[in-house]
């Protein structure tokens, strides 16, 4: 916050792409669903930005999940929303949840998008009892995984059995923030409940105090990133209160097992769990058992997760194994260090928070590129030379600087190679080579991020952003 912006280079105006700014949106006879406060939020929003680039991306990358992810139908009585990722035909319960979420201020408004968001915490509730450590489902229960090489075997209709903390903290999230924003505690139904006791126990599990757990992930190939080491256990640690993610949300296998940003997620999950067993008088034990889990971790992180870098004072490492070795760098995704102000913004004003922040986007943050086109986070996911546009995103939604946000969006119109939608990485010098070309999360994102910069600085969506 408050970031000085006198060494940041002006990138480049974006390449001249024939382009009339025509919707890319698919006719709304081929949209998955629908949404009138989603349509109206488009048309208002689209009225207040000037830039006529960044106004018709915004109305591509916005509905973009309601357009084109989504399977609704009611089972049983119940709304059931499954959400595929993008070009992936799996529902990840990290990225379902992210999905939705930029509509969930629109839950009292359309009673669409109300039933969409119910019926997929309905569906998570399920997931997560049919596997707790998976962390993508298909919608068919009977689908055999494509990944069925893996060891173990992924059981029927689970996709891929990736052990991430923060797939179920998602869970929790999404639950959570609709009860509080609707009062509607009728999600909080059996299955719910059993649910939310197998993700406590989950947790509980995974702290392997016992140094041990019925986990491990084997996968069979030439990407060291997508496993754990030692026959997919991890690498040794020593149990201190957190606890063990192999995977991060990138779905890239950890380094050292007691991923920060994850536990920190992990630690803000639990009191929100906590609030509603007590609040809804399910069960007040229960309530105190993930209080207890919440005030644990965030003791924990304070005292082992906190370091003394070299030039930027005390920060969060990333990745920790108890014995002392730390890794400092983020992966552009959420969780991450980045993204802890986006989580909770009470981050935003923490010493320790900014200084990571800072050691964020600098040379000192191996993941942090600067190109010819951009300069923003990478990833071990996409190799050395791909910067995601959620990292350049992120950084802007942590933002309290007009100057860095302006930077953050040229870098965005700059970079969607005329496609007018977010990718998942781009080359730092040469945005037209990129990963994933319908990745709805990114895109919904996006569309956030220009929201939240009209609620709160309108002015800058005035600018006519010519590099």
């Amino acid at each position: 916050m408050g970031l000085s912006l006198t060494t940041i280079p002006v990138f480049g105006k974006s390449i001249a792409y024939k382009n009339d700014f025509f919707s890319n949106r698919p006719l709304e006879k081929n949209r998955t669903y629908q949404s009138d406060a989603v349509e109206e939020t488009i048309s208002f929003i689209k009225s207040k930005i000037k830039n006529k680039e960044l106004s018709w991306m915004f109305e591509n990358c916005y509905p973009n999940t309601i357009d084109t992810t989504v399977d609704y139908e009611i089972i049983n009585g119940k709304p059931d929303t499954f959400i595929i990722t993008g070009d992936i035909d799996a529902m990840w319960l990290r990225d379902s949840t992210a999905q939705v979420w930029p509509y969930l201020p629109l839950v009292k408004k359309d009673v669409k998008i109300k039933n969409l968001i119910k019926g997929l915490i309905n569906r998570q509730a399920k997931c997560v009892i049919r596997d707790p450590y998976a962390n993508s489902f298909y919608k068919d229960l009977s689908k055999i995984s494509a990944h069925n090489q893996d060891v173990p075997t992924p059981i029927a209709g689970v996709h891929e059995q990736k052990w991430e903390v923060d797939s179920l903290c998602y869970v929790i999230r999404l639950s959570y923030h609709y009860y509080k924003l609707t009062n509607d505690n009728s999600i909080f139904d059996e299955t719910w409940i059993k649910s939310a006791r197998i993700i406590l126990d989950t947790f509980l599990t995974e702290q392997r105090k016992n140094g041990k757990s019925p986990y491990r992930f084997v996968r069979f190939g030439s990407a060291m990133v997508d496993a754990p080491l030692f026959s997919g256990t991890g690498r040794p640690f020593k149990p201190n209160g957190l606890i063990c993610s192999m995977f991060r949300p990138s779905d890239d296998a950890t380094m050292y097992p007691f991923l920060i940003p994850s536990n920190i997620f992990a630690s803000i999950s639990m009191k929100q769990l906590s609030e509603i067993f007590i609040g809804e008088d399910i069960d007040i034990h229960f309530s105190q058992r993930c209080l207890s889990l919440s005030k644990e971790i965030d003791s924990a992180i304070k005292k082992y997760a906190v370091k003394e870098h070299l030039d930027f004072g005390k920060i969060y490492a990333y990745e920790i194994d108890g014995f002392g070795n730390n890794l400092f760098m983020d992966d552009a995704n959420v969780p991450s260090l980045m993204s802890l102000g986006y989580l909770d913004p009470t981050f935003l004003n923490d010493e320790i928070y900014l200084n990571t922040r800072k050691f964020l986007l600098s040379e000192n943050n191996p993941y942090f590129l600067k190109g010819k086109s951009a300069e923003g986070q990478a990833s071990p996911h996409t190799g050395k030379d791909k910067i995601w546009p959620m990292g350049i995103i992120l950084r802007a939604m942590t933002s309290d600087n007009d100057s860095e946000i302006t930077k953050c969006i040229q870098m965005l119109i700059n970079t969607h190679a005329g496609t007018g939608f977010m990718h998942e990485a781009f080359d730092k010098d040469n945005p037209e080579n990129y990963f994933r070309s319908w990745f709805a999360w990114a895109n919904t994102l996006f569309g956030e991020l220009i929201i939240k910069i009209y609620s709160e600085r309108p002015h800058l969506l005035k600018k006519d952003f010519s590099a």
